[in-house]
């Protein structure tokens, strides 16, 4: 069987610089091992970065462009390019472009939305 599930069904839970449309999760449960959801960042935005402790994320980039930027490196994102982020890697997202940054995130093993946002990297 089959689940469909259009952009005005998620659940949307606002994060610093953008609002996250949860799509699958345990939450639901469709799934036990991961969640996928869309990041939508506005023009601009420039949220501080977060670690995910336990959770790799690959990235997808759907539209609009940015960049993904951790201590090794830049990963310039526009549509179709994906990029991997290893589990316990600090990341932060950057909306470059004059449009909205739509970002389709996946997660190993599920991820609470926000749960990362209290810490920094101290």
């Amino acid at each position: 069987m089959f689940t469909r599930i259009a952009l005005k069904q998620t659940a949307v839970t606002p994060l610093p610089g953008r609002d996250w449309h949860a799509y699958i999760s345990p939450d639901d449960g469709l799934t036990k091992h991961l969640s996928l959801g869309v990041s939508i960042y506005e023009p601009g935005a420039r949220p501080v970065g977060h670690i995910h402790d336990s959770q790799e994320e690959t990235v997808y980039c759907v539209s609009g462009r940015g960049r993904l930027v951790c201590e090794a490196g830049t990963s310039e994102v526009e549509p179709g390019v994906v990029t991997f982020i290893p589990a316990g890697t600090f990341h932060s997202t950057k909306c470059d472009g004059p449009e909205p940054l739509e970002l389709l995130c996946i997660f190993t093993p599920p991820v609470v939305p926000g749960s990362y946002e209290k810490r920094d990297r101290s």
